[in-house]
């Protein structure tokens, strides 16, 4: 394992607080299922939901690519060409998803 530090460390707190808040309202919307209620008022909730996971994750790729992508980048091609590809696969999952 390397000692790098990871570009998203400096805003930890914050993605932990995001990432909490997503769990609430995944807890919420077990309630909500349990509790019968209205399909489109689930439906809604799960698109916050997902706006939420879809705002955490572009700024986990924003850090990437500003930290991973660069600091490889000064180390040398190769490694270079290997992060860009971790984050070419990554927008590549986000935009299946």
């Amino acid at each position: 394992m390397d000692d790098h530090q990871h570009g998203y460390i400096h805003r930890k707190d914050d993605y932990l607080k995001r990432l909490r808040r997503i769990e609430g309202q995944a807890r919420g919307l077990q309630r909500m299922v349990e509790e019968e209620q209205y399909c489109i008022d689930i439906l809604t909730q799960v698109s916050a939901m997902t706006k939420a996971l879809h705002a955490v994750s572009i700024g986990l790729l924003e850090e990437h690519m500003n930290h991973c992508v660069v600091d490889a980048a000064r180390v040398g091609d190769a490694e270079a060409r290997e992060k860009v590809t971790e984050a070419v696969d990554a927008i590549a999952r986000l935009v299946r998803s």
